[in-house]
């Protein structure tokens, strides 16, 4: 099981394979997303050894649910 912090390095998580949402811009001004055992980490696209945040699954879970919500009901 992967035990992870808040503000973990990004490339700390060895197994991680991060990857851009579709909705990137090209700029590069993105968020990267991977996921763990435990959860998802996400970082910053510009910083890939900078710091990682790390959700649970339940909380990344209910992040989604908000966000689609607020989508659907503007």
């Amino acid at each position: 099981m992967d035990h992870h912090v808040n503000g973990v390095q990004a490339s700390l998580p060895h197994t991680a394979a991060w990857r851009k949402s579709s909705y990137s811009n090209p700029s590069g001004n993105c968020l990267e997303v991977a996921e763990l055992a435990s959860g998802v980490a996400l970082r910053d696209s510009r910083f890939p050894d900078g710091p990682a945040l790390v959700f649970t699954s339940a909380m990344w879970d209910a992040f989604l649910r908000s966000v689609k919500r607020q989508r659907d009901f503007g």
